[in-house]
């Protein structure tokens, strides 16, 4: 709400200098449609004696010793006028009026705009005032913190410091894989206890396993675990098209975190910038390789990192830098797999906390039927469902909508429009029911859940 507000000044600001930008031009333009005749006092007085005036008006300038005098003359157009300055003396004026009386022409009389202190204060000091403004907002735009052009080289890790809200309870299943990272947990908290028996922990550890199966959600409960400060960033942020920026990224990104040590620093898709050098085309890619060996210097390199670990996650082990996997480095790999029934069950138990279901529901028989379900997808298989019992105005989510979800995340929407031939339904019809005979008569083949022949998915038209 801060931001949208700071935003919303700064855009008012800006429409505020054009509108005045914009009186200023038509103010100008208007004027410059006018025509003043500048005439010299005895000039002046000729053109009074010989009744050519029609009005005049006095301005007193008590300040430069003058009368400012402006008027028109009968035969002027509306936008012609005359100026004149005489000195300044009353009797001068008692003329003049003298003059008004006897040749009848109007004549007004202004007070001496110097003697106002808010007029001057108007007229000489606001547009000082004003430019000072407009030079110090100008200025702050181009060192403030969110000008791209000043901190084009800092880090964009974002900062947590209470450690995150993530819990190791918040993570089903993934026991192995929680055994494997509580040792970081363990140094970060007591560190004393692995230097009496002069043990290193890891710099690094990757988690290495295919998408969706919790590699993110595990460091984010590592880091809350631990409950220290965690910085979170993604491989692609240190690529730039400039080179050198990556590696500036990574210096000030290293920085940062001393002085916030013992600390965790979160790397997701690490891939992105720690793809093996010197490979692609034309030998590769500068600014990656650059910002690979930034980071490898800064994990095991000349200089002492103390106290900051490194969690990558990343579903491409094969791609990345032999350099990156070394000991002393990313020396210790976690592979996050798929889960299995049991995982499944924990998994789905999570995620229904805050769904309500039918009785014919069991968790237990879900996960049974649900073999190479990532922890993402048995996610979206839940979602799928209720957004089905909401549309239906159901009040729970019954085994219809479980079926209907689980069918709609492994294969598509069902084509209920498409039009099919009676030859069609009867060839899929014989295909569907030669797979149900083998499930049923092979002794290890799956149980048979469901039969039917409406297309789902990319299907073939005749």
């Amino acid at each position: 709400m801060k931001k949208n507000n700071n935003n919303m000044v700064k855009s008012l600001v800006m429409y505020g200098i054009l509108i005045a930008f914009m009186i200023g031009a038509v103010y100008y333009y208007g004027a410059s449609r006018y025509e003043t005749h500048k005439f010299t006092y005895d000039e002046f007085v000729e053109k009074i004696t010989s009744g050519e005036v029609k009005e005049v008006e006095l301005t007193p300038r008590a300040g430069s010793g003058v009368y400012e005098i402006t008027g028109n003359l009968k035969d002027y157009k509306k936008t012609e006028s005359f100026k004149v300055e005489v000195p300044y003396s009353d009797v001068l004026i008692e003329k003049v009026l003298s003059y008004a009386d006897t040749m009848e022409f109007k004549v007004k009389t202004n007070k001496d705009p110097g003697s106002s202190t808010i007029l001057t204060l108007a007229v000489e000091i606001l547009p000082i005032v004003i430019l000072v403004i407009a030079t110090m907002y100008l200025f702050s735009k181009i060192t403030s913190g969110n000008n791209k052009s000043m901190d084009f080289g800092r880090s964009t890790a974002k900062l947590n410091a209470d450690g995150g809200k993530v819990k190791f309870s918040d993570v089903a299943g993934l026991r192995e894989e929680k055994e494997e990272v509580s040792e970081l947990i363990d140094f970060l908290k007591n560190p004393k206890k692995f230097q009496k028996l002069g043990a290193r922990i890891p710099k690094g550890v990757l988690l290495v396993g295919p998408p969706g199966t919790g590699k993110t959600l595990l460091a984010k409960a590592v880091a809350g675990e631990a409950n220290v400060p965690f910085y979170y960033i993604s491989g692609s942020d240190f690529v730039e098209l400039f080179v050198g920026v990556g590696a500036s990224r990574v210096r000030d990104m290293f920085k940062e975190a001393k002085h916030n040590a013992p600390c965790l620093i979160f790397i997701d898709e690490i891939d992105a910038v720690g793809r093996q050098r010197g490979t692609g085309i034309g030998g590769g890619h500068d600014e990656r390789e650059q910002t690979l060996n930034q980071l490898l210097t800064e994990m095991d390199g000349f200089g002492a990192n103390e106290g900051i670990i490194i969690i990558a996650a990343t579903n491409r082990p094969d791609v990345l830098d032999p350099a990156l996997l070394r000991p002393g480095r990313f020396d210790r790999q976690v592979t996050v797999n798929l889960p299995d029934a049991e995982e499944r069950e924990a998994i789905l138990e999570v995620h229904a906390r805050n769904k309500k279901f039918a009785s014919d529901v069991k968790i237990k028989n879900l996960s049974k039927r649900t073999p190479g379900f990532s922890g993402a997808d048995l996610e979206n298989l839940l979602n799928e469902a209720a957004l089905l019992a909401v549309r239906r105005n159901k009040t729970a989510i019954s085994m219809d909508e479980i079926d209907e979800a689980t069918d709609r995340v492994l294969m598509g929407p069902a084509k209920v429009s498409r039009k099919i031939t009676d030859k069609e339904k009867k060839l899929v019809s014989l295909h569907e029911a030669g797979h149900a005979v083998i499930g049923l008569k092979l002794e290890d083949a799956q149980e048979v859940h469901k039969i039917t022949i409406i297309p789902r998915g990319m299907v073939d038209t005749l």
